[in-house]
Protein backbone atom coordinates (compact mmCIF):
# COMPACT_ATOMS: atom_id res chain seq x y z
CA UNK A 1 0.00 0.00 0.00
CA UNK A 2 2.80 2.46 0.69
CA UNK A 3 4.85 1.28 -2.35
CA UNK A 4 1.20 2.48 -4.44
CA UNK A 5 0.63 5.71 -2.80
CA UNK A 6 4.22 6.23 -3.12
CA UNK A 7 3.89 5.68 -6.93
CA UNK A 8 0.95 7.66 -7.16
CA UNK A 9 2.59 11.13 -5.66
CA UNK A 10 5.69 10.42 -8.08
CA UNK A 11 2.78 10.70 -10.75
CA UNK A 12 1.53 13.13 -9.41
CA UNK A 13 4.63 15.17 -9.11
CA UNK A 14 5.90 14.29 -12.87
CA UNK A 15 2.23 15.18 -13.86
CA UNK A 16 2.75 19.00 -12.39
CA UNK A 17 6.19 18.81 -13.59
CA UNK A 18 5.38 18.60 -17.18
CA UNK A 19 2.23 21.05 -16.88
CA UNK A 20 2.69 23.58 -19.37
CA UNK A 21 3.46 27.32 -18.56
CA UNK A 22 0.40 29.54 -18.62
CA UNK A 23 1.76 32.92 -18.92
CA UNK A 24 -0.38 36.19 -19.43
CA UNK A 25 1.62 37.02 -22.94
CA UNK A 26 3.17 35.00 -25.86
CA UNK A 27 7.55 35.27 -25.56
CA UNK A 28 8.29 37.36 -28.26
CA UNK A 29 11.46 37.26 -29.83
CA UNK A 30 14.18 40.01 -30.44
CA UNK A 31 17.12 40.21 -32.35
CA UNK A 32 20.17 41.83 -30.97
CA UNK A 33 22.03 44.60 -33.16
CA UNK A 34 25.77 44.26 -31.47
CA UNK A 35 27.57 41.96 -29.49
CA UNK A 36 30.57 43.36 -27.45
CA UNK A 37 33.97 42.12 -28.04
CA UNK A 38 34.09 38.89 -25.95
CA UNK A 39 35.78 37.70 -22.92
CA UNK A 40 37.79 35.43 -24.19
CA UNK A 41 37.97 32.02 -21.59
CA UNK A 42 35.88 29.50 -19.29
CA UNK A 43 33.92 30.42 -16.81
CA UNK A 44 30.97 32.86 -15.24
CA UNK A 45 32.99 36.63 -16.25
CA UNK A 46 30.97 38.66 -17.35
CA UNK A 47 28.34 40.36 -15.36
CA UNK A 48 26.88 43.12 -15.83
CA UNK A 49 26.84 46.21 -18.44
CA UNK A 50 26.05 49.87 -17.36
CA UNK A 51 25.08 52.22 -20.21
CA UNK A 52 26.83 56.41 -20.58
CA UNK A 53 25.05 58.40 -22.71
CA UNK A 54 27.60 60.99 -23.89
CA UNK A 55 26.34 64.83 -23.44
CA UNK A 56 29.35 65.67 -25.71
CA UNK A 57 29.33 65.17 -30.22
CA UNK A 58 32.99 64.68 -29.79
CA UNK A 59 32.74 62.02 -27.12
CA UNK A 60 31.45 58.81 -28.41
CA UNK A 61 28.89 56.77 -25.76
CA UNK A 62 29.71 53.67 -23.44
CA UNK A 63 29.44 50.40 -22.13
CA UNK A 64 30.79 49.58 -18.90
CA UNK A 65 30.91 45.39 -18.46
CA UNK A 66 32.29 43.78 -15.23
CA UNK A 67 34.23 41.13 -15.27
CA UNK A 68 33.86 39.52 -11.92
CA UNK A 69 37.39 37.42 -11.95
CA UNK A 70 39.28 40.30 -13.46
CA UNK A 71 37.58 44.07 -13.31
CA UNK A 72 35.72 46.39 -15.91
CA UNK A 73 35.65 46.16 -19.62
CA UNK A 74 34.70 49.56 -21.79
CA UNK A 75 32.94 49.57 -25.46
CA UNK A 76 31.87 51.87 -27.45
CA UNK A 77 28.65 51.08 -29.05
CA UNK A 78 30.01 49.44 -32.16
CA UNK A 79 30.94 46.06 -29.63
CA UNK A 80 35.19 47.31 -29.72
CA UNK A 81 36.79 47.18 -26.23
CA UNK A 82 38.88 50.58 -25.88
CA UNK A 83 39.89 50.28 -22.23
CA UNK A 84 40.45 47.74 -19.07
CA UNK A 85 40.87 48.38 -15.73
CA UNK A 86 42.74 46.03 -13.67
CA UNK A 87 41.18 46.65 -10.73
CA UNK A 88 39.36 43.28 -9.23
CA UNK A 89 36.53 41.24 -8.99
CA UNK A 90 33.59 43.16 -9.36
CA UNK A 91 29.92 42.03 -9.93
CA UNK A 92 27.44 44.95 -10.56
CA UNK A 93 28.28 48.56 -12.07
CA UNK A 94 25.55 51.24 -12.28
CA UNK A 95 26.14 55.21 -13.80
CA UNK A 96 24.93 58.35 -12.66
CA UNK A 97 26.26 61.55 -14.28
CA UNK A 98 29.65 61.00 -15.06
CA UNK A 99 29.97 58.83 -12.18
CA UNK A 100 30.06 55.16 -11.96
CA UNK A 101 30.39 52.69 -8.84
CA UNK A 102 30.53 49.21 -8.68
CA UNK A 103 30.84 46.25 -6.21
CA UNK A 104 34.17 44.64 -5.56
CA UNK A 105 34.26 41.34 -3.75
CA UNK A 106 38.07 41.25 -3.81
CA UNK A 107 38.60 44.60 -1.77
CA UNK A 108 35.66 44.79 0.31
CA UNK A 109 34.66 47.84 -1.08
CA UNK A 110 32.25 49.83 -3.41
CA UNK A 111 35.02 50.93 -6.55
CA UNK A 112 34.37 54.26 -7.93
CA UNK A 113 35.02 56.00 -11.40
CA UNK A 114 34.48 58.70 -13.22
CA UNK A 115 34.25 59.45 -16.82
CA UNK A 116 36.63 61.54 -18.29
CA UNK A 117 36.66 63.92 -21.14
CA UNK A 118 39.85 61.28 -22.58
CA UNK A 119 39.84 59.59 -25.98
CA UNK A 120 42.30 57.15 -24.10
CA UNK A 121 41.42 56.22 -20.48
CA UNK A 122 37.74 57.55 -20.67
CA UNK A 123 37.19 55.68 -17.63
CA UNK A 124 38.93 56.69 -14.11
CA UNK A 125 39.20 54.86 -10.96
CA UNK A 126 39.28 56.82 -8.57
CA UNK A 127 38.88 55.30 -5.51
CA UNK A 128 37.59 52.33 -2.95
CA UNK A 129 34.94 53.21 -0.31
CA UNK A 130 35.89 50.05 1.83
CA UNK A 131 32.67 47.80 3.65
CA UNK A 132 32.58 46.26 6.41
CA UNK A 133 30.14 43.80 5.49
CA UNK A 134 31.15 40.95 3.82
CA UNK A 135 31.12 39.74 -0.20
CA UNK A 136 29.18 42.72 -1.67
CA UNK A 137 27.28 41.73 -4.28
CA UNK A 138 24.59 43.60 -6.81
CA UNK A 139 24.77 47.30 -6.58
CA UNK A 140 23.43 50.52 -8.02
CA UNK A 141 23.55 54.03 -7.83
CA UNK A 142 21.00 57.12 -8.09
CA UNK A 143 21.40 60.91 -7.84
CA UNK A 144 18.78 62.46 -6.06
CA UNK A 145 18.14 65.69 -3.83
CA UNK A 146 21.00 64.67 -1.75
CA UNK A 147 23.47 63.72 -4.30
CA UNK A 148 24.73 60.46 -5.06
CA UNK A 149 23.35 57.28 -3.36
CA UNK A 150 24.65 53.58 -3.98
CA UNK A 151 22.87 50.25 -3.13
CA UNK A 152 24.86 47.38 -1.94
CA UNK A 153 23.02 44.41 -2.05
CA UNK A 154 24.21 41.04 -0.51
CA UNK A 155 23.28 37.35 -0.76
CA UNK A 156 21.97 37.37 2.59
CA UNK A 157 19.07 39.87 1.75
CA UNK A 158 20.79 42.79 3.58
CA UNK A 159 20.30 45.86 1.43
CA UNK A 160 22.84 49.07 2.55
CA UNK A 161 22.41 52.56 1.34
CA UNK A 162 25.84 54.93 1.28
CA UNK A 163 25.66 58.20 0.53
CA UNK A 164 28.51 60.47 -1.24
CA UNK A 165 30.30 63.45 -0.15
CA UNK A 166 30.97 64.94 -3.42
CA UNK A 167 33.32 67.82 -2.32
CA UNK A 168 35.65 66.91 -5.01
CA UNK A 169 35.55 64.57 -7.91
CA UNK A 170 39.00 63.13 -7.19
CA UNK A 171 38.48 62.03 -3.77
CA UNK A 172 34.24 61.30 -3.46
CA UNK A 173 33.79 59.41 0.19
CA UNK A 174 30.76 57.33 1.20
CA UNK A 175 29.36 56.65 4.57
CA UNK A 176 26.37 53.81 5.05
CA UNK A 177 23.38 56.01 6.33
CA UNK A 178 20.83 53.06 6.49
CA UNK A 179 20.15 49.08 5.82
CA UNK A 180 16.70 47.14 5.08
CA UNK A 181 16.68 43.57 4.97
CA UNK A 182 14.74 41.44 2.62
CA UNK A 183 14.56 37.40 2.93
CA UNK A 184 16.82 36.05 0.85
CA UNK A 185 19.16 36.64 -1.55
CA UNK A 186 20.09 40.09 -3.89
CA UNK A 187 21.74 41.44 -6.77
CA UNK A 188 19.91 43.67 -9.49
CA UNK A 189 19.07 46.79 -7.96
CA UNK A 190 17.55 49.96 -10.02
CA UNK A 191 16.73 53.68 -8.35
CA UNK A 192 14.33 55.46 -9.59
CA UNK A 193 14.71 59.27 -8.50
CA UNK A 194 11.34 60.25 -9.40
CA UNK A 195 9.39 58.04 -7.07
CA UNK A 196 12.03 58.14 -4.90
CA UNK A 197 12.02 54.14 -4.56
CA UNK A 198 14.39 51.58 -5.44
CA UNK A 199 13.48 48.33 -7.37
CA UNK A 200 15.60 45.47 -6.26
CA UNK A 201 15.33 41.55 -7.40
CA UNK A 202 15.35 38.48 -5.09
CA UNK A 203 16.55 35.94 -6.80
CA UNK A 204 14.16 32.70 -6.05
CA UNK A 205 11.22 34.81 -4.79
CA UNK A 206 10.79 38.56 -7.01
CA UNK A 207 11.02 42.12 -7.16
CA UNK A 208 10.94 44.20 -4.92
CA UNK A 209 10.05 48.15 -4.31
CA UNK A 210 11.42 49.85 -1.64
CA UNK A 211 10.81 54.15 -0.44
CA UNK A 212 14.00 54.85 0.58
CA UNK A 213 13.49 58.06 1.53
CA UNK A 214 11.05 57.82 3.63
CA UNK A 215 12.34 56.04 7.15
CA UNK A 216 8.83 54.51 7.91
CA UNK A 217 8.51 52.88 5.03
CA UNK A 218 8.27 48.94 4.13
CA UNK A 219 9.37 47.21 1.07
CA UNK A 220 6.44 46.41 -1.31
CA UNK A 221 6.24 43.30 -3.79
CA UNK A 222 6.03 44.04 -7.18
CA UNK A 223 5.62 41.07 -9.05
CA UNK A 224 6.43 37.28 -7.49
CA UNK A 225 7.19 34.43 -9.30
CA UNK A 226 4.25 32.77 -7.85
CA UNK A 227 2.46 35.18 -10.16
CA UNK A 228 3.03 33.47 -13.08
CA UNK A 229 3.36 36.84 -15.46
CA UNK A 230 6.62 35.11 -16.75
CA UNK A 231 9.43 36.01 -13.82
CA UNK A 232 11.31 33.10 -12.66
CA UNK A 233 14.37 32.38 -10.82
CA UNK A 234 16.87 33.60 -10.79
CA UNK A 235 15.75 37.41 -10.75
CA UNK A 236 18.86 39.05 -11.90
CA UNK A 237 19.27 41.83 -13.94
CA UNK A 238 16.98 44.95 -13.23
CA UNK A 239 16.60 48.75 -15.03
CA UNK A 240 14.69 51.29 -16.01
CA UNK A 241 13.14 52.64 -19.16
CA UNK A 242 12.26 56.25 -19.06
CA UNK A 243 9.45 57.58 -21.39
CA UNK A 244 6.61 60.27 -20.77
CA UNK A 245 4.22 57.70 -20.26
CA UNK A 246 5.92 56.61 -17.28
CA UNK A 247 8.31 54.02 -18.62
CA UNK A 248 8.80 51.08 -17.71
CA UNK A 249 11.32 48.19 -15.53
CA UNK A 250 12.86 45.49 -17.34
CA UNK A 251 13.73 42.71 -15.14
CA UNK A 252 15.85 39.47 -16.05
CA UNK A 253 14.29 35.94 -15.35
CA UNK A 254 17.44 33.91 -15.85
CA UNK A 255 16.49 30.32 -15.79
CA UNK A 256 13.76 30.72 -18.61
CA UNK A 257 16.42 32.91 -20.72
CA UNK A 258 13.89 35.76 -20.84
CA UNK A 259 12.79 39.53 -19.92
CA UNK A 260 9.43 41.06 -18.17
CA UNK A 261 8.57 44.08 -18.98
CA UNK A 262 6.18 46.11 -16.06
CA UNK A 263 4.80 49.89 -15.77
CA UNK A 264 7.81 51.68 -14.07
CA UNK A 265 4.68 53.72 -12.27
CA UNK A 266 2.25 51.67 -9.77
CA UNK A 267 0.88 49.14 -9.89
CA UNK A 268 3.60 48.27 -12.53
CA UNK A 269 1.22 45.88 -14.26
CA UNK A 270 3.27 43.59 -16.61
CA UNK A 271 3.26 44.42 -20.16
CA UNK A 272 4.86 41.54 -21.87
CA UNK A 273 7.22 38.69 -22.11
CA UNK A 274 10.56 38.69 -24.78
CA UNK A 275 13.58 36.79 -25.72
CA UNK A 276 16.79 37.60 -27.47
CA UNK A 277 16.98 35.18 -30.28
CA UNK A 278 20.38 35.29 -32.55
CA UNK A 279 20.55 38.13 -35.83
CA UNK A 280 18.38 37.61 -38.85
CA UNK A 281 21.77 36.53 -40.44
CA UNK A 282 23.12 34.34 -37.86
CA UNK A 283 26.06 36.09 -37.23
CA UNK A 284 25.34 36.96 -33.90
CA UNK A 285 24.04 34.15 -31.23
CA UNK A 286 20.75 34.07 -29.27
CA UNK A 287 20.91 35.42 -25.77
CA UNK A 288 20.79 32.91 -23.03
CA UNK A 289 21.11 33.05 -18.86
CA UNK A 290 21.17 36.63 -18.67
CA UNK A 291 22.80 38.07 -15.52
CA UNK A 292 23.13 41.96 -15.49
CA UNK A 293 21.34 44.29 -17.93
CA UNK A 294 20.83 47.99 -18.70
CA UNK A 295 18.54 50.22 -20.76
CA UNK A 296 18.53 54.08 -21.51
CA UNK A 297 15.83 55.76 -23.30
CA UNK A 298 17.88 58.33 -24.82
CA UNK A 299 18.29 58.33 -28.87
CA UNK A 300 21.70 57.13 -29.75
CA UNK A 301 22.96 56.82 -33.27
CA UNK A 302 21.67 53.53 -34.79
CA UNK A 303 19.38 53.61 -31.87
CA UNK A 304 16.90 56.44 -31.85
CA UNK A 305 14.40 55.29 -28.94
CA UNK A 306 17.10 53.84 -27.11
CA UNK A 307 19.29 50.81 -26.42
CA UNK A 308 18.91 47.44 -24.15
CA UNK A 309 22.42 45.82 -23.34
CA UNK A 310 22.26 42.39 -21.52
CA UNK A 311 24.87 40.01 -20.29
CA UNK A 312 25.17 36.79 -22.80
CA UNK A 313 25.91 33.85 -20.42
CA UNK A 314 26.98 31.91 -23.80
CA UNK A 315 28.93 33.17 -26.98
CA UNK A 316 27.72 30.58 -28.12
CA UNK A 317 28.50 27.86 -25.69
CA UNK A 318 27.47 28.33 -21.64
CA UNK A 319 30.61 29.58 -19.75
CA UNK A 320 32.67 30.36 -23.00
CA UNK A 321 33.74 33.77 -24.13
CA UNK A 322 31.39 35.50 -22.04
CA UNK A 323 29.64 39.26 -23.75
CA UNK A 324 27.36 41.91 -23.79
CA UNK A 325 24.57 41.99 -26.41
CA UNK A 326 22.69 44.99 -27.73
CA UNK A 327 19.67 45.24 -28.58
CA UNK A 328 17.70 48.16 -30.23
CA UNK A 329 14.79 49.27 -27.32
CA UNK A 330 12.41 50.18 -30.58
CA UNK A 331 12.31 46.28 -31.89
CA UNK A 332 11.20 45.58 -28.25
CA UNK A 333 8.52 47.81 -28.09
CA UNK A 334 7.31 46.67 -31.17
CA UNK A 335 7.22 42.98 -30.38
CA UNK A 336 5.07 43.79 -27.62
CA UNK A 337 2.96 46.65 -28.39
CA UNK A 338 4.55 49.63 -26.02
CA UNK A 339 4.09 53.22 -26.83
Amino acid sequence: MRALLFSASMLGLTACATAPEILPFEVQSVPPAVETAPMIGVGDRADDPAIWVSDDPSQPSLILGTNKDEGLHVYTLDGTEIQFLDVGQINNVDIRGRYAVASNDEVGALTRFVISRSTTEPVLHIGNTPIETEEPYGACLGLDADGLVAAVTYKTGLVEFWRADQSKDADISAALTQTIQLPSQLEGCVFDETQEKIFIGEEAFGLWSYAYRDASAEPQIVDSIAASNGLVADVEGVSIYWAQNGGYIIASAQEADRYVVYDRLPPHAPRGIFSISESADGSIDAVSHTDGLDVVSAALPGYPKGLLVVQDDGNPQSGVDQNFKLVDWAEVMEQLGLE
